[in-house]
């Protein structure tokens, strides 16, 4: 999810995008799907469900030629909003193994060449947890020899697995869970897991499991959707009824109550935002860029009917920032300039589908997710 440090940042983007057709293959899905592509330099993973909608299919595409390798499918039966499809991105591990968690939580650890499975369990059987309204979403998370997964049970809020066996390390009991997805990190020396809960957004200690610090907004009823950013030595979060807001931590890594900044005007209810340099940008409604050294202040507001209320957001580090819009077109913006200002933009999907995927880039091929069908780019 959104790259090694999951914060959707790439080495390389390109000056402009290509203008003659750059798609190098495409391959059909079964169903319209919400999560995001895994990528590696041999294979590209993507969630699915069967022809009946009562399974969850987990394709293994070869990411030079598009040939499927292997599937894996599973039973999987329910109804959600949205879709019954996998939400969580899954993780692929030191090019060896990939861990699959579907919408009804089903977590799964497959040889990644193979698709053999190691380990499978049901994070609701397993832990007695309640299903969120929306499917699990968290894309599972590795640390120093952790899985870190988030059931939301009472007493296994927060829990980590052994990666090889799926045995259990420990568990942290707490609240029912977020949909954000979690990061890891060292704020003043303390190493820890960042995320959120159903209300809160917190901090973990990694080898134990023990809350560190519980943080809860002034406004209640965020979803708790956008991944949160660590810059510097401080922690980017943005949501719905809260805003954009820069929090700093004490000299032990605790938060401090207080954010040193906020922006009321960047409100994102699902859209993670990305930080290139000392600039936030995001989208809701127009695509935003703040300045996170001068207190989150508008450095410009881009106004693009493609953008709505939800765009996937890739920025890199010289100064470019991609954009996929649920319509199914790239943008590509300057990230250095004083105003909001296009290089180039492309459409991937003409029918202006509904995409909510965020697409994944290894090199400078990009993998996007359609309505139903999977396409790799050469940029």
């Amino acid at each position: 999810w959104r790259g090694p440090n999951r914060d959707g940042i790439v080495n390389w983007l390109p000056e402009s995008l290509p203008k003659i057709n750059p798609i190098v293959w495409k391959k059909k899905l079964n169903h319209i799907g919400l999560a995001g592509l895994a990528a590696s330099k041999k294979y590209v993973i993507v969630g699915d469900r069967d022809a009946s909608n009562t399974q969850d299919t987990f394709h293994c595409f070869s990411a030079a030629t598009g040939k499927k390798l292997w599937e894996h499918i599973y039973p999987a039966q329910g109804k959600l909003d949205y879709g019954n499809s996998p939400r969580a991105t899954p993780l692929i591990y030191e090019e060896e193994v990939v861990y699959l968690l579907g919408a009804f939580g089903d977590l799964s650890c497959l040889d990644l060449e193979t698709g053999a499975v190691y380990w499978q369990i049901n994070l609701i059987q397993k832990f007695g947890a309640k299903l969120l309204t929306w499917g699990y979403c968290s894309s599972p998370l590795i640390v120093n020899n952790h899985l870190i997964i988030n059931p939301g049970a009472e007493h296994s809020s927060l829990v980590a697995l052994d990666p090889l066996t799926g045995e259990v390390q420990w568990k942290s009991a707490g609240s029912p869970a977020g949909y954000s997805s979690f990061i890891t990190g060292t704020w003043n020396g303390q190493k820890q897991i960042i995320g959120y809960d159903h209300k809160s957004i917190g901090g973990w200690n990694i080898e134990t499991g023990k809350r560190l610090w519980k943080l809860l907004p002034p406004q209640k009823g965020d979803f708790n959707v956008p991944t949160p950013i660590q810059y510097q030595n401080s922690l980017v979060v943005s949501t719905e009824n809260n805003g954009t807001r820069l929090y700093e931590f004490s000299n032990s890594g605790i938060i401090k109550d207080k954010p040193s900044a906020s922006n009321e005007f960047l409100t994102p209810d699902t859209s993670s935002p990305v930080v290139i340099g000392d600039r936030v940008f995001g989208c809701w409604e127009d695509l935003f860029c703040l300045d996170l050294k001068n207190g989150l202040k508008e450095i410009w507001a881009g106004e693009d009917k493609s953008y709505f209320q939800y765009a996937s957001l890739i920025g890199s580090k010289n100064g470019k920032l991609l954009i996929m819009t649920t319509k199914g077109e790239l943008i590509l913006i300057d990230a250095k300039s004083s105003d909001y200002n296009v290089l180039s933009r492309i459409k991937l999907f003409p029918k202006g589908e509904d995409i909510h995927s965020h697409p994944a880039i290894v090199g400078n091929r990009l993998y996007a997710r359609g309505k139903n069908s999977i396409i790799c780019i050469e940029m």
